[in-house]
């Protein structure tokens, strides 16, 4: 009985509150009511009094072009947004094979040329995230003792492009050149060897006793906008300096004196530009001496016997050499001067075809934050608003190098492998072997009498920038955005050095013809001289009021040139 009393006295107070929080609604409810009505009758007595204008037959009014704009960005950022937020909640299979799995169930290719796993994984999410809803349901599936071998054995199969007679006998070309080089460097390093320690210890160190000494010898203003890139002459008597105005500029060597321009070389900012091996010795000056890039895409060879001076208007290349569609970022002799390597590494150009002063007109996008807005975020807001103005924009990316026939001016190789433009290249001294590095993190080092990828340098945390061999012929030295450089062996197949070079990124390096000390460039404004291969800081070059944008090393080791973002190049001495 007295639990019955209970449950009727709980049941009764659960009665009570419920009617208690009917009424609280009801009240609010009349309320909100009573407002909306006394704001209706309110917006009702404007509208009646000529105070609130209302349109009859239902027209509204236009947003201005820069609303228009902003809008349109807004769009461009919400979408953005939505798009990564999709790719987070995107769950992807645990292993390589259930990627592998989906991505043939999904019609895309199962792996692209110089894909990981890690770049593969990367690739599924980016196409699940613009699927539809239904396609991004990923189920991972056991696989059978059969597809686990077919899958296995497609992703470590190793394919090749069946290429051109031509590039057979070029590569027979490059062994025939490159044994009897590599012959004669390991004589030597014998010979080298077999000499007393003490009189290569004297040797050594009368040289980084100069290094120690060196110090501002010259300073010259170089153009009139920041200079991109420098190179001694083979002979040493000669500076050559690129800038942003398109200019190639020809300097005595020590006197600093301006001798010859190439005006208007490139009609963009050159990238880089490099000497002939034999310029200014054996080759003869109307044959090619100087090879130039340039971010237009374009790539130019230059003799020395039809120099303009200064004073001139425009000069004429030789030839020029087409084929890339973007930037193309460094143009490098093979050591034999039969070949031009250049590689493509950009990000996307914008070239306007029609109206584009229509386009760069607009209050909000000006030519300079157009392209940097289209750079740094999504391009489809430009791209509709170019549209409607009727313009049009060409762009792309080429992640590859090229080696070019200077004889035939033929392109001989189109060598694809990064997932990135690549950025720099450098030939091995004996020519068997090029490595480029590339802005996928990464360095690679190609044969050139096989065709084969031999090594990946991968340990950089960011872009690499810059790559050289060493003259040994077995080191070879990468820096990166990350402001290390890193030395890689290629006996062992592995980084051996890892030095904390700078404070900001590694944008050049340099090894001297002897091996025994290389020099690295940054945008800290330094550059700094290593011993190699102990890899010990030597000197600290500071004069600099900008980024150090190239640095190099005479052959007599006399001189080192750097060149900088505040316009001006210096020449480093110990005399």
């Amino acid at each position: 009985m007295a639990e019955q009393a209970m449950d009727r006295i709980q049941r009764q107070l659960l009665s009570d509150q419920e009617k208690e929080r009917n009424k609280r609604v009801g009240a609010s409810g009349a309320r909100a009511q009573t407002v909306q009505k006394q704001v209706s009758e309110e917006v009702l007595a404007g509208i009646s009094a000529g105070n609130i204008n209302v349109s009859e037959t239902g027209e509204r009014m236009d947003l201005s072009e820069t609303s228009q704009i902003e809008q349109m960005k807004q769009n461009a950022i919400l979408e953005e947004l939505a798009k990564r937020t999709k790719k987070r909640e995107i769950v992807l299979p645990a292993t390589d094979e259930g990627v592998i799995l989906k991505l043939r169930d999904i019609g895309e290719p199962v792996t692209l040329f110089g894909e990981n796993p890690a770049d593969r994984r990367i690739r599924l999410r980016d196409v699940l995230a613009n699927r539809k809803e239904e396609d991004v349901q990923v189920t991972e599936k056991p696989l059978t003792q059969e597809e686990a071998r077919k899958t296995q054995k497609e992703t470590q199969e190793v394919w090749y492009h069946v290429g051109p007679e031509e590039l057979r006998l070029i590569r027979q070309y490059i062994a025939e050149y490159s044994l009897p080089r590599a012959r004669n460097r390991l004589k030597n390093a014998r010979l080298e060897l077999a000499k007393a320690d003490s009189h290569k210890h004297a040797t050594t160190q009368r040289l980084y006793t100069q290094l120690r000494h060196f110090k501002i010898y010259g300073s010259q203003i170089g153009d009139a906008r920041p200079l991109s890139y420098l190179r001694f002459s083979p002979d040493s008597q000669l500076l050559g300096v690129a800038s942003w105005t398109g200019t190639i500029k020809l300097w005595k060597i020590p006197d600093c004196k301006e001798m010859y321009t190439y005006t208007k070389a490139h009609i963009e900012r050159i990238s880089s530009f490099s000497w002939h091996p034999q310029a200014c010795i054996s080759q003869d000056d109307a044959s090619v001496n100087l090879a130039s890039c340039g971010v237009d895409g374009s790539v130019h060879l230059w003799s020395l016997a039809d120099f303009k001076s200064f004073a001139s208007s425009t000069t004429k290349p030789l030839t020029s050499l087409g084929g890339h569609v973007a930037r193309v970022a460094r143009s490098v002799f093979h050591p034999s001067g039969r070949f031009l390597a250049t590689t493509c590494g950009s990000v996307p150009e914008f070239v306007l075809l029609r109206a584009c002063v229509v386009l760069y007109s607009l209050e909000v996008f000006s030519a300079f934050s157009c392209i940097k807005y289209c750079v740094m975020g999504d391009t489809q807001p430009l791209l509709r608003h170019a549209c409607s103005y009727s313009c049009w924009l060409l762009y792309g990316f080429d992640h590859s190098w090229r080696l070019w026939d200077i004889a035939t001016e033929k392109e001989v190789l189109h060598q694809e492998g990064h997932s990135r433009p690549v950025y720099d290249a450098s030939f091995h001294p004996d020519g068997s072997l090029c490595g480029t590095s590339s802005l996928d993190h990464t360095g690679r080092i190609w044969d050139l009498r096989t065709g084969k990828n031999v090594m990946v340098l991968q340990g950089h945390t960011k872009h690499v920038l810059a790559l050289q061999f060493s003259p040994n012929g077995y080191h070879v030295a990468t820096g990166s955005d990350d402001n290390t450089v890193r030395i890689w062996d290629l006996r062992r197949q592995r980084c051996v050095y890892t030095l904390p070079a700078h404070t900001n990124l590694v944008s050049c390096i340099r090894y001297h013809a002897s091996g025994d000390f290389f020099v690295t460039s940054s945008y800290d404004q330094t550059a700094k001289i290593w011993t190699a291969p102990s890899c010990a800081p030597l000197k600290i070059l500071r004069g600099h009021e900008g980024k150090v944008m190239a640095v190099d090393v005479a052959n007599d080791a006399k001189y080192i040139a750097t060149a900088s973002w505040d316009r001006t190049f210096k020449l480093w001495s110990h005399e």
